[in-house]
């Protein structure tokens, strides 16, 4: 178990929560978070690279030259790999790169690898009634009174989607919002900050505590 600061719209300390979450074993640690991440990059693939080989190349049904007496080499179609506007050799085809992970080692992974960032989470008093209209500036200032720098690749953590927060943050460059719910390894691991309102933070521990 650990314990978070949470703090209001202006920056403030405005009481203390606890993340309690089943976490994997610090031997395997690193390498279900490394599984479960590769899986969610690979199933992210289309697989829809494609490239013809030489039966599938338009034209190249006739016989370029005849086959001695020429001087040049043999040659039995103009749409061979050699030849330019040829097929392709070993080439790629459509294919599925999605992997399998079984939920309860996912759900175990994503634990992990959320618990392991509370040094670098923020957590905050639920803010979407501070903005009455949508205000990408009031954001900004919000975020910097939260401790987040201009350079600083965030993730904000909401517990439910709002319109006014959704449309105050758009436009926020390096910073990406999300529900408690579309909650994935990728956007934990690959931020500098994360910034979990306090409503989010207990649907996570509904959700994923042990």
């Amino acid at each position: 178990m650990v314990s978070c600061i949470i703090r209001d719209w202006q920056g403030q300390e405005a009481g203390e929560t606890s993340l309690s979450l089943r976490v994997a074993k610090e031997a395997s640690s690193a390498h279900v978070v490394h599984r479960a991440l590769v899986r969610q990059m690979n199933n992210a693939r289309q697989g829809t690279a494609s490239s013809k080989t030489r039966a599938e190349v338009r034209g190249g049904g006739r016989k370029p030259w005849r086959q001695k007496g020429t001087g040049r080499a043999r040659a039995g179609s103009n749409r061979s790999p050699l030849w330019k506007g040829g097929g392709v050799i070993f080439g790629p085809k459509p294919r599925d790169y999605s992997t399998k992970m079984n939920k309860k080692e996912r759900r175990l992974a994503l634990c992990t690898a959320f618990q392991s960032r509370v040094d670098s989470m923020i957590v905050v008093q639920d803010f979407a009634e501070q903005l009455a209209r949508p205000k990408t500036k009031d954001m900004i200032q919000a975020l910097s009174r939260w401790g987040v720098q201009e350079s600083d690749r965030v993730l904000l953590i909401t517990g439910e989607k709002n319109e006014m927060v959704y449309l105050s943050a758009r436009n926020i460059d390096r910073l990406k919002l999300i529900s408690s719910t579309n909650l994935n390894i990728y956007d934990v691991l690959l931020a500098d900050k994360l910034v979990v309102t306090q409503s989010a933070l207990e649907k996570i521990q509904e959700v994923y505590g042990g």
